[in-house]
């Protein structure tokens, strides 16, 4: 039995219920920095292009094998609440930005693990809290002043080598160049440029379906959607030109009623009249169908077998129980209108490819809507030797459309390599001196953390980190602004020359997301867990008598 410590006359008040637990003060903030700590250790060898691999296996002994941070956190199934703010926020760095949650992770731990250095020399946690607050404007201003903005019309060739950097640390890396290529046009064809000049790009305009077979040089760019379903019947065209398409959100079958309905039918005559209405109910919706000129029916419920019969004798190609999502971003591909009630629909609502073909891939039949005149979705269909390959194939194209989105919607970039993180830590060094009193040691303490990219970057490519940080340090107070690891050569080298690029956008979101996090859990000094509930446990030979009724209260079963 946990206790709050009041007494009352001499006697321990009980406030929470048995099996509750509590720790305050400096236990309760080293337990969660330790935890948090663990958490950044064991995604760190996954950092960088020499990064490790994770093999995950869940409950039901399926295997993951990636390298992402986010996806790792998710299913490691952490129970730690302290450890579970670092999940949040490698999911609040991948939904912002897309790429960078294992840098955020990383730099939330060693943020906290210098929090803790200091606090064992005295320092409150609202000093070093304040004093990070302090250390993150100054890391913002310096990001924007060393930032390298582009002209996106004129200087695509940026796009292409910040998109082989994302790649170059994931299971695709040999095929960075390629899928980049891919990427970049797939973002081009359904970006839509505003008013103001700007640049609006969704990522989810990008469908991403895989198929195992073949390899990744397989991948391709389809200008349209590739819908995983087959056409329903075998005597329906396989091979439609010119497709006028009808999408419809609405059952092609009869409706059944809600509530439970009889029909006492006495004369047999009445049972063919019966069903031939029946009949010319569902003849009635194909008529509203071919009246359209419609010659393909993507349904995203049932279609009855009878409707099913009457399209193939109009020649007409349907495909049903399409995912709602694919139907949106069919709309979107061929310019067509999602229809509820089929009483309403008309020409106008027709979309255009010029191609629906069904097709053979591996040993699934894929559905081809492709040849589209302007689409605003596409789709990037992988094909890799395994399943786990395309999974991993999957999340490694997620982060580079998230990371050519950003560069679309804000068209400035970094150097790769720590050199960004290198030079924030120098520039907050020389701001720490002109800042007297305690959080001058909390703003150094965050010029270390961030210096820690570089120190994992260096573990991860076998290289020797003192030797590899003491000549960046070098180089950076020689205002040498590029100067960061490159890991094949094992050097330090000006990155720009190399061609690592990384988005502003992603590097801003990293230091926001790791202080906020960092914040969040320095400021906890009590953690009060609440017991499970026990179920009491019934004494054998059931109920004794009188407990009966509701919840085995005396006389409750008496009313």
């Amino acid at each position: 039995m946990s206790t709050l410590s009041t007494q009352s006359g001499g006697v321990p008040v009980l406030v929470l219920k048995e099996g509750a637990s509590r720790s305050r003060g400096r236990e309760a903030q080293h337990n969660n920095i330790t935890a948090a700590k663990v958490v950044a250790e064991s995604i760190k060898s996954a950092f960088g292009p020499k990064g490790m691999d994770k093999l995950l296996v869940d409950n039901f002994g399926d295997i993951i094998v990636t390298s992402d941070g986010r996806t790792i956190l998710d299913e490691m199934d952490i129970q730690h609440p302290a450890a579970k703010m670092l999940v949040e926020v490698a999911k609040t760095q991948d939904n912002e930005a897309g790429d960078g949650t294992t840098s955020a992770v990383i730099i939330t731990g060693d943020l906290l693990g210098r929090a803790e250095s200091l606090i064992e020399k005295g320092i409150h946690p609202t000093v070093i809290i304040d004093g990070y607050k302090k250390a993150l404007e100054k890391a913002l201003e310096t990001l924007e002043k060393i930032a390298l903005p582009f002209d996106l019309s004129q200087s695509k060739e940026f796009l292409k080598k910040t998109a082989v950097t994302s790649l170059s640390g994931k299971l695709v890396a040999d095929y960075k160049e390629y899928l980049s290529d891919l990427v970049i046009k797939a973002m081009f064809d359904v970006m839509e440029k505003q008013s103001d000049g700007t640049y609006k790009v969704d990522v989810d305009d990008v469908k991403v379906e895989k198929k195992t077979g073949e390899s990744l040089g397989d991948t391709k760019l389809v200008s349209g959607i590739v819908v995983d379903k087959e056409i329903v019947h075998s005597g329906m065209p396989k091979h439609v030109t010119n497709a006028k398409i009808i999408l419809i959100d609405a059952s092609l079958e009869n409706d059944k009623p809600e509530f439970d309905s009889k029909i006492n039918i006495e004369n047999p005559l009445h049972i063919a009249a019966f069903l031939k209405q029946e009949e010319n109910m569902l003849r009635d919706m194909v008529d509203k169908i071919v009246a359209t000129g419609a010659n393909v029916v993507i349904c995203q419920k049932g279609i009855d077998d009878m409707v099913q019969h009457f399209l193939v004798q109009k020649g007409i190609a349907a495909i049903r129980r399409a995912k709602k999502s694919d139907m949106e971003k069919l709309a979107r591909a061929i310019g067509g209108k999602i229809i509820s009630n089929l009483d309403d629909i008309s020409s106008k609502d027709l979309g255009y490819a010029a191609l629906v073909e069904e097709r053979k891939i591996g040993d699934d039949k894929m559905t081809f809507i492709e040849g589209c005149k302007n689409p605003k979705a596409v789709t990037i269909l992988i094909r890799g030797g395994t399943e786990r390959l395309n999974n991993e194939a999957e999340r490694s194209i997620h982060d580079a459309l998230c990371v050519i989105r950003d560069l679309i919607q804000e068209p400035k970039i970094v150097a790769g390599g720590s050199a960004s993180e290198m030079e924030m830590a120098t520039s907050l060094k020389k701001y720490a001196q002109t800042i007297s009193g305690r959080e001058q040691l909390a703003i150094l303490a965050f010029a270390e953390a961030l210096e820690t990219i570089a120190v994992t970057l260096s573990e991860n490519a076998g290289l020797d980190p003192i030797d590899i940080l003491s000549e960046l340090r070098a180089k950076h107070e020689k205002r040498e602004t590029w100067a960061g690891i490159d890991v094949n050569s094992g050097k330090v080298q000006d990155m720009t020359k190399m061609d690592v690029y990384e988005p502003v956008a992603v590097k801003r979101q990293i230091i926001k997301s790791a202080y906020e996090a960092a914040s969040l859990i320095l400021k906890i000094d009590d953690v009060i867990a609440s017991g499970k509930s026990k179920m009491p446990q019934t004494p054998p030979g059931g109920m004794p008598d009188g407990m009966g009724g509701m919840g085995g209260y005396p006389g409750a079963g008496e009313y």
